[in-house]
């Protein structure tokens, strides 16, 4: 295996191309989007991620990567597309279908076809393989077909890129083993050989775990609220017990896998996946209860204007996909209140980006929806005096609060009840 194509130039394809290129391996990167394509052969990113620049420059300047629209032959081909949701909830296996599709004329007795894109289990069986076979060759004896879900945190991509254990489900044994042996090339951590769709299901429960041990934070969160005590303390308290770990509260679930991938459970088993259905439901309210929030700070303020700080779907990235900070100003402007967004990552977004200066000229409320350490080091007092009303809603409970009640603030907090506010 020496030339690889991978299909898809996102957050995982185009660190997984880089590393392959910088590890020897002859890598043709493709993306639908020429300004992708163009950005990429330039030695550049459209993306943030700590040291993929780096990487990037290393692999187009060794001419073992290079970027193109349309696929070449390899001896193995990685399909790493999204897998967004549709508007019912249900997976959109649109652009796994092309980017297989894409590439049956180009197979060849031998080759290797991974899919790393999260996917609903059975997808290798039942999507790709009949696909994959159109080409005349027969999946499990011409062509070795593998599912490996990648395991990478945004921020922390590289690393974990190299770093982390790894799931490899094949079609067969054959195509686990020479998946295998593809990704022990640039992969320090365990490899973990199993079927494919077992890969599959592994994925989904890694994602479906944390979406519903956030729910159940959020859920006391709002519990906390209602009782008037602090959801933070109760947290932080409980997790001394040594089997227990509660999750952080928040404004919601964002990002291409937590928040997407539990869907396709409720979507094959709408009977059998009650919990992963409520789970999914407390998360996709919260952006709603922030509003309730916010309305309530607010009052009878005449035209308030609200400086929101973040729409990146966690602290220090740029990603906004499924992001419920960018889902809270969506219902904030349809209830005709005014915002002011500022992010010191995301460079474009649905909803216009000004300057920290404008954000908070004349607001009435500062509201924090991401966790970005840009936020932790604002000085109080200086906001207060560019802001027309002092009040704060802290969603992810990451200022210092009593430096902004000394600063003249109302301070309330995601998770923390009337009674203790007062």
């Amino acid at each position: 295996m020496k030339e690889v194509c991978v299909l898809g130039l996102g957050y995982i394809g185009l660190p997984t191309a880089s590393v392959l290129a910088t590890n020897g391996f002859k890598v043709v990167g493709v993306d639908v989007s020429q300004r992708v394509v163009d950005t990429v052969n330039e030695g550049n990113i459209h993306i943030e991620e700590p040291g993929l620049q780096t990487v990037v420059r290393a692999a187009i300047g060794s001419g073992n990567l290079r970027a193109a629209r349309e696929p070449e032959a390899a001896d193995v081909f990685i399909i790493a597309v999204p897998t967004p949701l549709t508007a019912r909830k249900t997976a959109d296996m649109s652009y796994v279908t092309r980017a297989a599709e894409s590439i049956v004329p180009l197979l060849r007795a031998g080759v290797l076809v991974i899919l790393e894109s999260t996917s609903p289990p059975g997808t290798c069986r039942d999507l790709l393989r009949p696909i994959l076979e159109r080409s005349g060759l027969s999946v499990g004896k011409e062509i070795h077909l593998a599912h490996c879900p990648e395991r990478v945190l945004p921020g922390k991509i590289l690393k974990e890129l190299i770093h982390n254990d790894r799931v490899i489900g094949g079609y067969d044994r054959a195509a686990a083993r020479k998946a295998r042996d593809l990704y022990a090339r640039f992969v320090d951590g365990e490899l973990f050989l199993t079927d494919a769709t077992t890969a599959e299901m592994v994925k989904i429960l890694e994602n479906t775990y944390r979406d519903v041990n956030i729910a159940l934070a959020n859920e006391v969160a709002v519990l906390c609220e209602r009782l008037g005590i602090d959801f933070w303390e109760c947290a932080q308290l409980a997790n001394r017990h040594p089997r227990v770990a509660v999750h952080r509260a928040g404004p919601g679930v964002g990002g291409h896998c937590i928040s997407i991938d539990p869907w396709f459970l409720v979507e094959k088993f709408p009977d059998d996946a009650a919990m992963v259905r409520l789970a999914r439901q407390r998360n996709d309210s919260m952006p709603t209860h922030v509003v309730r929030r916010v309305r309530d700070l607010l009052g009878d303020l005449q035209d308030p204007k609200i400086a929101v700080l973040g729409q990146a779907y966690k602290g220090n990235v740029d990603d906004i996909r499924e992001s419920p900070a960018v889902h809270v100003v969506d219902l904030l402007k349809a209830e005709g209140l005014r915002c002011a967004v500022y992010d010191p990552h995301v460079k474009k977004g649905p909803h216009e980006l000004v300057s920290l200066e404008e954000c908070l000229h004349d607001a009435d409320l500062l509201l924090v929806l991401t966790a970005h350490d840009e936020f932790k080091y604002l000085n109080p007092r200086q906001v207060a005096r560019q802001m027309r009303t002092n009040l704060l809603l802290d969603t992810h409970n990451v200022l210092e609060h009593e430096d902004w009640t000394l600063a003249g603030f109302r301070v309330a907090v995601l998770g923390v009840g009337a009674a203790v506010n007062a």
